[in-house]
Parts: structure tokens; C-alpha cells; sequence
């Protein structure tokens, strides 16, 4: 379930309610599988945060034991740095709890935004946190969940929230063996290895240890990416701890260590951070943090008064608002009836309007494609492509079908490349009732921060970019199936085992060097598994390697692969450190071939690695149209899609297309023609788009596009480039097999 931290408040649903047990319900905090932390007020204008669990979750074995159990825990300790609870009722049809609302971001909210915290706030927060946490085991429970998300900050300290999961030391009544409890990244070894009865007040310390090196960084100190790769690292490397300051290291080491019986209590922790409580003062957050303080208090006094009720009347009746209340919540009022109740005028087909008396508003006779892409941050060459084109396939789509029953836009929504706002960004497209499908994100993460606003208003998503695994395995992870991405790509995964098959072809490799470097860690995580795999398959053994992110002396590290004897070189990384790469390998003369993946093609890289990239192989998820347009073994009928895309794209815009245009025109494409055939049959909807596009078999200026029952791409999707004479050479399709290789 969501944390209830403050973030951004979002409007309530028409669903919600509008009071709960004398909490007027002002918006919502966040939303997750088991309920909805909404804001509350009481009567006395006390502000709350109230989280209340889904009925059909009350109505599982054993939860409403396990609610209860939180609420007892939460009102067991008694610390100034911990959130209180203010009301509850585990017995409920749908349980709830109430604790004081802190208006302030989350520690990783605040990283995220600001960058790492100052030596001297980390140690304020390390210490009042191991103060609440000493409360915490003083009251014999374990937290198990000390996370960036769940440390608030407030101008006089930091405070703990989220006893979720807390249990009593040495119960394991409610908590299954085997069972991994906790937020991978920010979790004991012992309870990585879900060894139940060994997990107690030393796991907290060593999440506290984590936290506070991601509090001092900006990073987790066993990196981030897929979940069993972080939880190998937790049990079996040692944590990242460069950037921290010298004074933190040995408190953090010791918070860190192995085992559990080595690292210092929380009173000891509260003891060596003898920093002074900040106690009214705001000094001890860095600027921008203290402002984002204060614009969330000033948005929590802008908020609606609670209207008098009179004896007799209804209390949840919709209340008449002040007009405090009408300005600040109007615009939400109307982005809701834009995303819900407008939206279904439309979609009446009895006549009437929404009170089933008055005429109904026309059918919309324009309806509107979205994109969400980078257009201004560091992927915006990538982004600007996808834009250009999705508008030359809409303006097409308007060119062939003019006349007809609908027009159609084009909305676009410049998320910058940046987590924080990609949200937003979304519900500015998700929220328009005349948007019906989307083609984006640009980036991974920002589409993974973005996602919530696709599945919240039943958009479907369709990515020309994005390979990251849990846009559509989200149900392997969670048990809820993927009804809302497709993706025009391969996951990075399947994408690594494409790469390795590649490599293949050359019959002389026969010990590769795969180097995984921690950048982006979880890109280079899943290529280096899928690579893994890719090569297991062909009867290669490779040499691996592993490199923190922060590295820069290639030149070593590659030294160190060449007298390990390798024959060719795997690059799993970004395209700096591939430069890095090429350069050492030139520099070391070494002649093997030379492969890398998605996040180092493009222009960019043979600009930066100049000479040094000649010779490399790269595997892209996107073709070339002009050599498409080119190549002799195309259909006449296909080729001539290619060449009409790009004289379109050469009228339009006066040069020829950029990577990832051609496959943008093709996704948008494909959705108007889906929406072409659809409204001779009826009005359009939202309603099961998704599916129906998930069942297109389409054609188009790059090839064809089938999507498998989960959202992926059927097919191959991952194309061979060599750089030859500064440029990429189309090479064709990666193999759909691997060439094995006999064993000796």
C-alpha cells in the first residue's frame, strides 16, 4: 500500500468518499494494491493522514490480524521523530488508520529534487531517526522498512512513518518463512535471505546504515535495478560508500556490516551523532528543501474550510464550498470531469445527457493521439524524433481519411527527462477526454514515475523506447497483469540475448569479455543477464566484469579483461563509458570485435568516440529508413511505405529521419488505423483499447508489428549496425538463433 507521504495532492475520485469516521477527506496522497492514503481533516481543523484498506483486502485470511497489529505497533512508540496515530478502526468494513500529516517530502523525494543532503543534516537525520528507532526496539518491535520514502522531513526534524510491516522481536505467527519482507535496496542481509528468525533491531540499523548513505550520495549503497541482483549484492558485496563523508564512514561501515551482531544499536547510533536536534529551526535542511516545505504548507492553509453542519443533515452531502476552496480545487474539479464524467457524455448512446433528460452533446468529431516524450532534456534527440514522427502519421492519417466520420490531433507533453515531473506530465495528456491512446515515454524511468496516470484513466501506452522489464512484467512482480503498455521494442533482456546471438556470427570468439557497468544500473543489469543467457545458449563462456558507475580508468580495467584472456568485448552500459572502452581498447591494441547495446547507439557516440568506434557492432531496436528504403529483399509494396515516409519526412521537416522516427510514425499509425476501422462501428472509448490493439497484425514504413498476450513485441525487434568509416552500417535483423558452438 502507498506510503502516506505527503508528495503532491491529488484530487479526490468520484468514487471516494467525502468523510471517514469524522475525517473530512480533502484529496488524496497516494494509491497502491491495498487501499488509498487520503488527507483528512477533523472538525477542529487538524490535518491527518488516513489510510484506508480495500474491502476485498479486509476480506482476506489473516489481514485484518495483520492491521491491527500495525495499528498496535504504531501506538506503541512514543518518540518526537516518529508520526503518531491519531484514530483507527481495524474492525471496519474497510479498516483504516489516521496519523498526524507532516508537510514535507519524503528523504527521496527530497534527493531525488535537490541532490544528496549536507554533512550536517545526514547526521541530524541519522540521529533523530536512531532515536525513533530506539523507541521503536524499546518497545520490542522491529520496523523492517526504514526506506528513504518512508523518513518525512519537517523544518524541526525528520519523523518516521510506516508501521506496515512491524512486527514484534521473534513473532513469526503472521510472517511466512521464505518470505522476503521489506524494500530491496534498503534491507539486512538476513532478511534478503528471508531468515525470519534472525531478523531484529540490527536489520533497522543496517536499513538506517543504507538510508543514511543515500541521504549523503544520491545513490542506494548497493546500487538499484532488477531485485535479485539487489539482493545478491546486499548479502554478498560490499556497499558503495564513495562521496560519503570521512567523519560518516566508520559509523556507516559499522551500520553496514555483514553481520548482525557487529553493528552498533540504535541508542549507540543516537549517541555518535551528537549533532543537536534542530528543535523549531529550519537551518538543518538545505535551501531548496525548506521551500519545498513551506509552498506545501502554504497549499495545506489554501485548502477548502470545513463547512458547518446542520442537525439532521447529511454529513457526507456534498458541501457548498468557500470560495478559498473554489479557487484552489476548481481547476482539480474540472480536470476530473474531464477525465471521468465529461468523457462518458461522449460515450452515451441513448440520447441523453449525464441526468438522462437533457440532449446529449454531439458526438466529438476530433479526437487526439498523445505523446509523452523528452523533448527538452537529455534524451531529447530521441524524444523530438518520436514527436516528428507521430505528427507526420497523424497529419497523414488526416490527408487519406478527410471527410470522414472523426479529425485527428496531435497533444504533446515534454516531460524533460526528469522522474520528478513525468508524472505530472502525463495526467496533462491522460486528463484530456479527447486523448485516447499515447506513444511514449522516451526514457525508462520516467515512463515507470509516469505509469500510475496510464493505469489510474485506462490510456494505453505504446513505447517506441523504452525497454525497461517492468512496464509489462509488473504482474509476474505483483500478480496484476499488464492491461496498459505495449511495447514496440524488446525488453532489455531479451535485447542482451540478441546482442550475444550477434556476436555469434563471427565464428572466432570464442571467450568474450562482457563488461557490466553500474551507471544505469538496472539497464546493464538486465542486458548483462540477457547476454548471460544469450551466450549459455551457444556454448560461449564469458569473462565478466563488474564496474561501479564512477569508474574512469578503462584503460585498467579493460588491461585486466585482455589478460584474462578475451577474444571479443561486450560494452553493458551508457555510451560514456563506452567511449571510455573504445578508447582503451584502441589505446591497448586490442583487434577482437568490439558489441554494444541500445543506450550507446546513436549520432552521439560516434561524435564522442570518434575513430575509436570504428569497428564496433551495435544492436539497436530501430531500423534506418533510408537503408530500409534501399535494400533490394523489401516487398515493392513495402518499399514503397518507406520511400512515401520518408519524402513526407523530407517535405515536412527538410531532412531525412532521425533513429526511432520511422517506429513512431508506425505506432501512431497503427492506432489511427485501429481507430479509423472502429468508429464506422460505433462511438470511440478508452474502454478496451488496449486489447484490441494488442491484437494487431500491422504493417508498416519499418516492418511489421504483433504484440504477445503480455504487451511485448513479437519477433526479432533488434537490428545489427557496424561503424564503418564514421557511420552506422545496417547489417540487417539479429539472428533468431544462436551460431553454438561444439564443446571441446
Amino acid at each position: 500500500m502507498a506510503d502516506p507521504a505527503p508528495g503532491a495532492l491529488q484530487p479526490l475520485l468520484p468514487a471516494d468518499p467525502s468523510t471517514i469516521a469524522g475525517y473530512r477527506l480533502l484529496g488524496r496522497l497516494g494509491a497502491g494494491g491495498m487501499g488509498v492514503v487520503y488527507l483528512g481533516r477533523t472538525g477542529t481543523g487538524e490535518l491527518a493522514a488516513v489510510k484506508v484498506t480495500h474491502a476485498d483486502q479486509a476480506d482476506q485470511p489473516d489481514f485484518r490480524a495483520r492491521f491491527r497489529r500495525e495499528v498496535e505497533a504504531a501506538r506503541r512508540v512514543v518518540s518526537p521523530w516518529a508520526v503518531p496515530v491519531t484514530g483507527a478502526d481495524p474492525d471496519a468494513p474497510e479498516p483504516w488508520m489516521a496519523t498526524a500529516f507532516v508537510p514535507g517530502p519524503s528523504v527521496g523525494e527530497a534527493v531525488r529534487a535537490h541532490g544528496p543532503l549536507p554533512e550536517r543534516s545526514v547526521r541530524i537525520l541519522g540521529g533523530a531517526v536512531a532515536r525513533a528507532l530506539a523507541a521503536v526496539h524499546a518497545a520490542g518491535l522491529v520496523h523492517r522498512d526504514v526506506k528513504p520514502g518512508n523518513v518525512l522531513l519537517a523544518v524541526d526534524g525528520p519523523r518516521l512513518i510506516d508501521f506496515g510491516i512491524a512486527r514484534t522481536t521473534g513473532e513469526t505467527a503472521l510472517t511466512a518463512t521464505d518470505v522476503v519482507v521489506g524494500t530491496p535496496g534498503f534491507l539486512a542481509p538476513e532478511q534478503a535471505e528471508a531468515r525470519t528468525d534472525a531478523i531484529g533491531p540490527p536489520a533497522d540499523v543496517f536499513a538506517l546504515g543504507c538510508l543514511l548513505a543515500y541521504a549523503a550520495t544520491g545513490r542506494p549503497p548497493f546500487g538499484t535495478g532488477a531485485v535479485d541482483a539487489l539482493m545478491y549484492r546486499t548479502v554478498h558485496d560490499e556497499p558503495d560508500l564513495a562521496d560519503v563523508p570521512e567523519d560518516l564512514l566508520p559509523l556507516l561501515a559499522a551500520c553496514l556490516a555483514k553481520n548482525p551482531t557487529d553493528r552498533p544499536t540504535a541508542e549507540e547510533i543516537a549517541d555518535r551523532l551528537t549533532e543537536d536536534t534542530p528543535g523549531a529551526a529550519a537551518d538543518w535542511l538545505p535551501a531548496p528543501v525548506v521551500t519545498t516545505i513551506a509552498e506545501r504548507s502554504a497549499a495545506m492553509l489554501a485548502l477548502p474550510d470545513i463547512d458547518a453542519t446542520a442537525p439532521g443533515t447529511d454529513p457526507d452531502a456534498p458541501a457548498k464550498p468557500s470560495r478559498r476552496g473554489f479557487l484552489l480545487l476548481g481547476a482539480g474539479a474540472a480536470v476530473l470531469a474531464a477525465g471521468g464524467g465529461a468523457f462518458a457524455l461522449f460515450n452515451r448512446d441513448d440520447g441523453t445527457g449525464a441526468d438522462g433528460k437533457h440532449p446529449a452533446p454531439k458526438p466529438r468529431n476530433t479526437w487526439a493521439i498523445g505523446v509523452l516524450a523528452d523533448l527538452s532534456g537529455p534524451a531529447r534527440e530521441i524524444g523530438r524524433a518520436q514527436e516528428r514522427g507521430a505528427r507526420l502519421a497523424v497529419e497523414r492519417f488526416n490527408a487519406v481519411h478527410k471527410g470522414k466520420p472523426f479529425t485527428l490531433e496531435l497533444k504533446v507533453s515534454d516531460d524533460r527527462g526528469q522522474r520528478t515531473g513525468a508524472l505530472a506530465a502525463a495526467r496533462r495528456l491522460t486528463t484530456d477526454p479527447s486523448v485516447l491512446a499515447v506513444l511514449g515515454p522516451t526514457s525508462d524511468y520516467t515512463g515507470i514515475a509516469a505509469l500510475p496516470a496510464f493505469e489510474e484513466a485506462d490510456v494505453p501506452l505504446l513505447t517506441t523506447s523504452a525497454g525497461y522489464h517492468l512496464f509489462t512484467l509488473r504482474g509476474d512482480a505483483g500478480g496484476v497483469p499488464n492491461t496498459t503498455v505495449l511495447r514496440a521494442i524488446p525488453q532489455h533482456f531479451i535485447a542482451g540475448v540478441y546482442l550475444a546471438w550477434s556476436a555469434t556470427l563471427l565464428p572466432q570468439i570464442r571467450r568474450p569479455g562482457v563488461l557490466q557497468e553500474r551507471t544505469d544500473d538496472p539497464y546493464s543489469w538486465q542486458y548483462t543477464s540477457g547476454v548471460r543467457y544469450g551466450f549459455d545458449q551457444a556454448g560461449i563462456t564469458p569473462h565478466f566484469r563488474v564496474v561501479p558507475g564512477r569508474a574512469v580508468d578503462y584503460r585498467s580495467i579493460i588491461g585486466e579483461m585482455i589478460d584474462a584472456g578475451i577474444d571479443a568485448y561486450v560494452h553493458n552500459g551508457v555510451r560514456s563509458t563506452a567511449v571510455l572502452a573504445a578508447r582503451a581498447l584502441k589505446q591497448l591494441g586490442f583487434t577482437g570485435p568490439r558489441f554494444t547495446g541500445q543506450h550507446v547507439f546513436g549520432p552521439e557516440f560516434l561524435k564522442e568516440a570518434g575513430s575509436d568506434a570504428e569497428g564496433w557492432f551495435v544492436c539497436a531496436p530501430v531500423m534506418d529508413p533510408v537503408q530500409r528504403a534501399a535494400d533490394p529483399k523489401q516487398k515493392p509494396a513495402d518499399r514503397k511505405l518507406t520511400q512515401d515516409f520518408l519524402d513526407a519526412h523530407r517535405k515536412r521537416y527538410g531532412t531525412a529521419p532521425a533513429y526511432y522516427t520511422g517506429e513512431s510514425f508506425d505506432v501512431v499509425g497503427m492506432v489511427a488505423s485501429w481507430l479509423a476501422t472502429s468508429a464506422a462501428k460505433g462511438p470511440l472509448t478508452r474502454k478496451g483499447l488496449w486489447g484490441a490493439l494488442r491484437k494487431q497484425k500491422y504493417t508498416g514504413a519499418m516492418g511489421g508489428y504483433q504484440f504477445r498476450e503480455n504487451g511485448e513485441l513479437k519477433g526479432i525487434g533488434t537490428f545489427l549496425y557496424g561503424v564503418q568509416k564514421g557511420a552506422y552500417k545496417y547489417l540487417g535483423p539479429a539472428p533468431a538463433e544462436p551460431n553454438k558452438r561444439k564443446k571441446a
